[in-house]
């Protein structure tokens, strides 16, 4: 584990201090779980980035050639 010092201002300081008491996390565990979702998020956006990057549109627009034309699945219309 590591320490890290981080500035925040006071209105989102007290809104931490009372989400964490709230859910019954501590401070350190709320911005912990914190980081690592927003970690978590990048992580996967940068992932997909390269796919599509690495993606040819030629390709998809064979496979969405091939499926089928039909009508929704109930529950699933607009």
């Amino acid at each position: 584990m590591s320490t890290l010092t981080v500035n925040l201002p006071d209105s989102v300081k007290k809104n931490i201090e009372d989400l964490a008491a709230r859910e019954g996390f501590s401070v350190g565990q709320f911005l912990a779980s914190a980081a690592s979702e927003k970690l978590a998020v990048m992580l996967t956006m940068d992932y997909l980035k390269r796919e599509a990057a690495a993606g040819r549109r030629e390709d998809f627009e064979k496979y969405l050639a091939s499926v089928p034309a039909a009508p929704p699945v109930p529950g699933d219309e607009l």
